[in-house]
């Protein structure tokens, strides 16, 4: 049951990457930060009070605070799946299939963002995906 738990936190964490980077558009990375990480909530709006980038707030787009938000939900959605997956599966293999997101997020960023593609980024997901497979069995 694990693999299924470490694979949605995976999906979940690619989706987060791309979300994020749809919704940061014309704003400063640490609003979004502080916008969905209640985790380092005081950290995070000390750097945007302290750095005058409080001001950028009112200008948020409804688009950008959507995706913001919608970041922010998929986050909490793959840590609640990762540590569910560390509750019940070796931690080694639940972190190597966790860390598949990274071949997931490139493929949506081809996907969604119409990111370019190389061959190098083609053969590094294959590995990704690969070693993924083979820890899982």
């Amino acid at each position: 049951m694990w693999t299924y738990y470490a694979l949605l936190a995976a999906f979940f964490a690619a989706l987060t990457a791309i979300l994020a980077k749809i919704g940061i558009s014309g704003v400063s990375g640490n609003v979004a930060t502080a916008i969905r990480t209640v985790v380092i909530l005081g950290i995070a709006w000390g750097i945007v009070i302290a750095g005058g980038e409080y001001k950028q707030i009112s200008g948020i787009s409804k688009k950008s605070l959507l995706f913001v938000v919608l970041s922010g939900v998929t986050t909490g959605l793959s840590w609640l799946f990762y540590f569910k997956a560390l509750e019940t599966g070796p931690v080694a293999k639940v972190a190597v299939i966790d860390k598949s997101s990274l071949a997931l997020t490139l493929i949506l960023a081809f996907i969604v963002l119409r990111e370019p593609v190389s061959l190098k980024v083609v053969i590094g997901c294959i590995f990704i995906i690969t070693g993924t497979l083979i820890v899982m069995k």
